[in-house]
């Protein structure tokens, strides 16, 4: 491939209290996944052809809600960011609790490759560096407005490697420009916007490493991953290496979230409505409050963070819904 760019790396809440008696005894599901994630932004075209032209997402469906309009953009069918415009929020701050990134997952080297190749490309990017994480290969981009995006690829689960009980994950140095001369094809560069892709996690700001481990372990139901990081904690369902992570590395101490710009609901998605049942039994024996539409279970993080849980196959008209 020709005209590859040079890429260079380059007051805390408490836990919620129990209630009495015994924590409903299930995690969740297995087949647990992640769902298009929400973004309150100031400037909805500029945030949009970036999504579009850095990303290789399509624009899917929009719809005004009071003020407000609601975009979400994809690959295919597939719903990976619903982006609202909400002009006069302050800017995204980074030292308070939010969005650390969003991971969008993609299924094979060369469709990761054509999707690095876009972002690097966009002058609105900036590129914040490149990691083999031994379970995945991963490359890391600023959006204009301040959000972090992870682009990845997962390598084989058989090629995981645990010690102790805990999967082993690194942040070894991944040569950007190596990569993509070893995996962009001009026919990955030229069906890009029909590649797969999908959330994979999502990493979070937070205020406290006890406190997210309360909500989103003990009453979400997700299970530690990686308990041994610096600052750091890594959950998922089913074995996978995370769904969900939290950091206090740049947010230590902080504590709710004042309206602003930049992350605005976690979608996770569930299998069938039983699962939905055990997990408000969870959130009612942890005292959380939540909100129960049928379909879709809504409760805040300690920081007041949006999260959706809801069963698979949602329309794009059920992601500009939430």
């Amino acid at each position: 491939m020709s005209n590859i760019p040079s890429l260079v790396p380059s007051p805390t809440p408490s836990p919620t209290p129990s209630a009495t008696g015994a924590a409903p005894d299930r995690v969740l599901n297995a087949a647990t996944g992640m769902d298009a994630v929400t973004l309150r932004v100031g400037d909805l075209e500029l945030m949009s052809t970036y999504y579009a032209d850095a990303l290789a997402l399509q624009p899917l469906e929009e719809r005004a809600r009071g003020g407000e309009v609601h975009r979400v953009l994809g690959r295919g069918a597939t719903p990976m960011v619903r982006l609202i415009g909400t002009p006069g929020l302050p800017a995204v701050d980074p030292r308070q609790a939010g969005l650390f990134h969003t991971a969008f997952l993609f299924d094979d080297a060369p469709s990761l490759a054509a999707t690095v190749l876009r972002a690097a490309q966009d002058p609105r990017s900036r590129f914040a560096g490149s990691s083999d994480h031994l379970v995945s290969e991963a490359f890391y981009f600023t959006d204009p407005e301040g959000n972090g995006i992870e682009l990845y690829t997962d390598r084989p689960r058989e090629q995981w490697r645990y010690s102790g009980g805990e999967l082993q994950m690194s942040t070894l140095f991944l040569d950007p420009n190596e990569y993509l001369k070893a995996h962009l094809t001009d026919d990955a560069v030229s069906s890009v916007t029909a590649a797969h892709g999908k959330v994979g996690h999502v990493h979070l700001q937070v205020g406290d490493i006890g406190a997210a481990r309360a909500f989103y372990i003990d009453a979400l139901g997700f299970e530690t991953t990686v308990g041994s990081f610096p600052g750091a904690l890594f959950a998922s369902a089913g074995g996978y290496h995370h769904h969900v992570a939290m950091n206090t590395w740049n947010s230590a101490g902080a504590g709710p979230r004042a309206a602003a710009l930049g992350l605005g609901d976690v979608a996770i998605t569930v299998p069938t409505r039983d699962d939905l049942d055990a997990l408000a039994a969870r959130l009612t024996h942890h005292r959380l409050p939540f909100a129960d539409t049928g379909r879709d279970i809504v409760v805040s993080d300690p920081w007041g963070t949006q999260v959706t849980i809801g069963l698979p196959g949602a329309a794009v008209e059920d992601v500009l819904a939430r």
